[in-house]
């Protein structure tokens, strides 16, 4: 009698991550929730292999450390002879699996999370209620003192989306319903050009193609930064010119120079390119470097944007904050996933800022863009020639026609993996 009065007094929300398993299971059945139960978490560990075009597409963009001239690669060019080969493949996703069946699964997963994901976050979650997110994010995020980056950030970012993947399971819904969509369906992407040649003689024609294909908005990646000199700059210039006039003045056209340019030489390109209207910059210091966001965006009227490498809402506030952004790019595999990046979605509003989710992958970003206002996410992102291969082992994946994605009404993020394209498949809970 005491101990169902007990039960009944505290309830399963008030339950401790530390108490032994065998309680805190108790205290989920008393709440009516025995099969909800989380019964574990895993990774499956898929293998096949994918063909791949060697030899073209394989631009490199400016990094930070080709500011130092042993670290820079050769100046890039397609190969006369590319061909598609067969190339390895593995990746890996995450699966929770409950008493009474229920699963949510997500990926891919980067491998550096998963000593995160599959140590002290495993442990964690098992035992609990599956649909107490927000409780589950707060305990992951409060269980130890490095979570607010970092791989331990990323591990928390992917169990929350497999989470949100188990919860609309549940209901039968796809994610984006759950979190107030429709509302964009299909979904509206830019076309993100990683690894496309940034010659200005080949990227303009390639850029029309695009256009022509229905991506009339487009990224392309700057190559070139301070330790290439005068003649980088002539060409990172050069290749926003060839873009605008190959795509005329109805296309967005971004610009990403992934943390590789100082304050001096991004005022300078700015300076040069202000006439051709760029829909943004991005990224031109590491995120650490708010300073030079700030003095850039008093300085330009270049509109500036960041956040892949976000990891929480506290990072993002400051930016805020600073009026140095137009558009916030956190992604939900690393920044504490869907349930954070709908936190920083109110911020922006808040702000007028937009909010462009980065897509390292495809599934959480685009299923919080077609759930929300335009006017907050004018579209996502898709990365033209890496998408295929990150959703290589599903089953009839979701790609962009037309500049648009339209979300399977599939429920949860509308993951099936095809048996056809795994060769071998391992289920780890460790590492």
């Amino acid at each position: 009698m005491f101990r169902r009065t007990f039960i009944r007094t505290l309830g399963a929300a008030s339950v401790s991550a530390a108490l032994p398993l065998a309680t805190r299971e108790l205290f989920a059945q008393a709440a009516g929730q025995a099969d909800l139960v989380i019964q574990d978490v895993e990774i499956l560990r898929l293998v096949g292999s994918h063909e791949e075009l060697r030899g073209k597409n394989h631009q490199h963009q400016v990094q930070p450390l080709h500011l130092y001239a042993d670290r820079r690669p050769p100046v890039y060019r397609d190969a006369a002879n590319a061909k598609l080969e067969a190339e390895p493949l593995t990746q890996h996703y995450v699966r929770i699996r409950t008493r009474g069946g229920v699963e949510g699964l997500y990926g891919a997963v980067d491998r550096e999370a998963l000593p995160v994901l599959l140590g002290p976050l495993r442990t964690l979650l098992i035992g609990q209620d599956a649909l107490a997110i927000e409780r589950l994010w707060d305990q992951m995020y409060r269980s130890n003192r490095h979570s607010r980056a970092s791989h331990y950030m990323m591990a928390i970012s992917y169990l929350d989306n497999a989470l949100w993947d188990l919860r609309a399971r549940r209901f039968g819904v796809p994610v984006y319903r759950l979190l107030g969509g429709p509302t964009q369906q299909p979904v509206p992407v830019y076309g993100s050009c990683l690894g496309f040649a940034v010659d200005p003689a080949l990227a303009g024609p390639r850029a029309a193609q695009l256009k022509k294909e229905g991506f009339r908005h487009q990224k392309w990646f700057l190559g070139y930064g301070p330790g290439d000199g005068p003649k980088g700059m002539d060409l990172n210039v050069a290749l926003m010119r060839a873009l605008r006039e190959a795509t005329g003045e109805d296309t967005e056209i971004m610009f990403d120079a992934y943390q590789g340019w100082d304050l001096q030489y991004a005022l300078e390109w700015c300076r040069k390119v202000e006439r051709y209207r760029p829909t943004f910059l991005e990224e031109p210091f590491p995120v650490a470097d708010l300073e030079s966001f700030d003095r850039l965006a008093r300085a330009t009227s270049v509109p500036l944007a960041t956040g892949e490498h976000f990891y929480n809402r506290w990072e993002v506030e400051q930016y805020l904050e600073s009026g140095s952004l137009h558009y916030v790019q956190a992604d939900p595999e690393w920044c504490g996933g869907v349930s954070e990046v709908l936190k920083i979605g109110h911020l922006c509003s808040v702000h007028g800022v937009k909010l462009v989710p980065h897509c390292h992958n495809i599934h959480g970003a685009l299923h919080l863009v077609a759930s929300q206002s335009p006017a907050l996410c004018p579209y996502g992102e898709y990365l033209i020639n890496h998408v295929p291969e990150k959703l290589h082992f599903m089953k009839d994946p979701p790609l962009a026609q037309s500049g648009r994605v339209a979300l399977r009404d599939r429920p949860g993020f509308g993951i099936e993996l095809d048996p056809a394209k795994i060769k071998r498949q391992d289920v780890l809970t460790s590492v």
